[in-house]
């Protein structure tokens, strides 16, 4: 796998480059990461609904091919974008986001933090109370809401054409959280979406984008 640190960069160029590259790609063609951040943007999953974006003002919206609803990039989020093939690796799309998301829960382990998946959301949570316990979820009462006491640090949004990925995951590292009060993030209504920092785990970008490729390369591997 290439790994590629794209620095701060838009999205839509981005975007136009995933799909190229995968358009363009055949079986001896090397599997790739990308790492980057982008400028204020959201993007909308092809799930998305308008009303899920409530008071966008000056950022834009941004529609897209991946699966999911809508989410918000900014600085100080880690995006990563893994071009796989999977026929190649040799497993399906369920166990691609496991491995995707088993890269990010190692990730916040690094830095002392405990990850949680929550049963039919993609994406990674933390345990608001203390998001350093190594404590199991209790499984949710009948009807009780399953993100209670959670917050989001990690969203997921993929897509797969003729076996070959790209979107993929955005980590919250230190980033200016408000916009994600102007959406309902990933279709739920008010979800609490956090960071490292405002959870007091101290890291930067870069730290946690070198950590996060080294998961995720090791992850996907065949």
């Amino acid at each position: 796998m290439r790994v590629s640190r794209l620095g701060l960069v838009d999205y839509p160029p981005v975007y136009a480059d995933m799909q190229a590259f995968t358009a363009a790609r055949d079986d001896t063609t090397p599997d790739a990461l990308w790492l980057c951040e982008h400028p204020p943007v959201y993007t909308q999953g092809l799930a998305g609904k308008s009303d899920h974006v409530l008071a966008p003002g000056s950022i834009p919206v941004v529609a897209t091919d991946r699966g999911g609803q809508v989410t918000y990039h900014g600085p100080g989020q880690v995006v990563a974008y893994p071009l796989l093939d999977l026929k190649r690796a040799g497993y399906f799309v369920k166990e691609y986001v496991y491995r995707i998301e088993e890269a990010v829960l190692r990730t916040l382990a690094e830095f002392g933090v405990t990850g949680h998946r929550v049963r039919s959301a993609p994406g990674i949570y933390v345990r608001l109370d203390n998001p350093f316990s190594h404590a199991r979820l209790a499984p949710p009462a009948d009807g009780a809401d399953p993100f209670a006491g959670l917050g989001k640090i990690a969203a997921l949004g993929i897509k797969v054409s003729r076996h070959r990925t790209y979107h993929g995951v955005a980590l919250n590292v230190a980033m200016d959280l408000e916009p994600f009060s102007r959406i309902h993030p990933c279709g739920y209504v008010g979800l609490k979406t956090v960071d490292l920092s405002t959870i007091g785990a101290s890291a930067s970008p870069n730290e946690v984008a070198d950590v996060l490729g080294h998961k995720l390369a090791t992850h996907l591997a065949p």
